[in-house]
């Protein structure tokens, strides 16, 4: 009965749908605070954000633990729409529905659809291409003295995790070659000499500047954060309310609360892409 209770019922999806959406919530505010680092950090800076939260062990298991919600928060969502409306096949009269209910009340199922989409191509355009297809090396240019002269030249050189450089004559010339697309190996061994950061920032940054699709890419982020708001707006407090937090003491904070979540973290998530189009 436990568990037919908590797998099956209505109550029981919407206990599931809270918590899920509740993670996915500190998972936004997180995923957030490292992206702000292409307005306000560097290239470096972005990459070794990107380099810790594929490469940590705790972090992949948050990982991990973030898709599973993702596609159960989907799925108990589609599931919990067609057990209410079989529950009830007849719609009741709906003269003014809006005095009722909110319109994101009403359209849950709809924008939900609609994140599931944009997560899809966003994976698909960063995730993927982060962690299975060849990417350029982090690389910057320094200055290095030149012996005996009190000159200096400017060097390409690759950043590595320890903080080194390698030149990136030094590859190009065979000293050194590159594996597993951030590896660098001494050429014709086995040894590994150090490891380098995959440039996230450069491929995000030539994503939204696309002279042909940019706009585009940029204004569907931005519609996209939109649908979020709308989302986050009816969810943050129904969660609260699904797993029994309803207390007229902190009802209105929770809604407050949930209104300025809803409106900041979507708001700083599409300035980056307007930010990176227009201004960078």
């Amino acid at each position: 009965m436990a568990k037919s209770a908590l797998l099956k019922s209505s109550l029981g999806k919407k206990y599931w749908m809270a918590l899920t959406g509740l993670f996915l919530c500190l998972f936004l505010v997180g995923h957030l605070a490292g992206n702000l680092q292409l307005i306000f950090g560097t290239d470096l800076q972005f990459n070794q954000y990107a380099y810790f939260m594929t490469s940590n062990p705790a972090i992949k298991i948050l990982s991990y633990l973030t898709y599973f919600s993702i596609l159960f928060h989907a799925v108990d969502g589609i599931m919990l729409t067609i057990q209410n409306k079989k529950a009830r096949p007849v719609g009741y009269v709906k003269n003014n529905a809006a005095a009722n209910s909110t319109w994101q009340s009403r359209n849950m199922a709809i924008l939900g659809t609609l994140l599931l989409v944009f997560i899809a191509t966003h994976m698909v355009n960063f995730w993927a291409k982060m962690h299975f297809s060849e990417m350029p090396l982090q690389q910057q240019t320094v200055s290095q003295p030149v012996p005996m002269t009190g000159q200096t030249i400017d060097v390409v050189v690759y950043n590595t995790t320890t903080g080194s450089f390698i030149a990136k004559q030094q590859v190009e010339g065979g000293e050194f070659e590159v594996r597993n697309n951030k590896e660098f190996y001494i050429k014709g061994s086995d040894v590994k000499f150090a490891e380098g950061y995959k440039d996230l920032y450069k491929i995000t940054v030539d994503f939204f500047k696309d002279p042909q699709y940019g706009l585009i890419f940029t204004i569907f982020y931005v519609f996209s954060m939109c649908v979020l708001a709308f989302h986050l707006l009816h969810g943050f407090a129904s969660a609260f309310q699904s797993l029994g937090a309803n207390n007229p003491k902190y009802n209105g904070l929770i809604k407050g609360l949930g209104k300025l979540f809803a409106i900041i973290v979507p708001l700083l998530f599409a300035i980056i892409p307007i930010y990176i189009h227009f201004i960078k």
